[in-house]
């Protein structure tokens, strides 16, 4: 299958998927609000709270945009758990939510134990002994 889409057979019917356009949201940001794909776009509860809440903000639509455009990388789940804590802790910005995916794609550090084979171990601990670079030093 290379494709589905909702069809419409009536007169005067335009069907928009709106995650097809968010690219070009992108270059356009000002479509956000006047877009027709995005009138009536129904998002989860955590992104429309933070959409709510950059409405009134400068630069709020490319903020959103910016949010938007983390859901094609990171996937919907990801970006609205990240909504979600960035609600939950009361600071709403593109900045704060993009920060909170990247802490969620970092690896976790591996615990790694290694064992050191006895062959391998060192007889004589090396000592730090500095006195030879003085004395070249003192030399010259």
């Amino acid at each position: 299958m290379v494709g589905e889409h909702a069809r419409s057979f009536g007169r005067d019917q335009t069907i928009y998927d709106p995650w097809h356009y968010v690219p070009v949201l992108a270059r356009k940001p000002g479509a956000w609000r006047n877009g027709a794909p995005f009138k009536d776009w129904v998002l989860p509860a955590s992104i429309e709270k933070i959409r709510r809440r950059l409405r009134s903000a400068d630069d709020g639509d490319r903020q959103m945009v910016s949010i938007l455009t983390a859901v094609l990388s990171d996937g919907l789940p990801a970006v609205e758990t990240a909504c979600a804590e960035a609600v939950r802790e009361g600071v709403c910005s593109a900045d704060i939510v993009l920060n909170i995916l990247a802490r969620q794609r970092e690896p976790r550090s591996p615990v790694t134990i290694l064992n050191t084979p006895q062959a391998l171990t060192l007889r004589i601990e090396p000592t730090a002994d500095c006195s030879r670079y003085d004395s070249l030093r003192r030399a010259i």
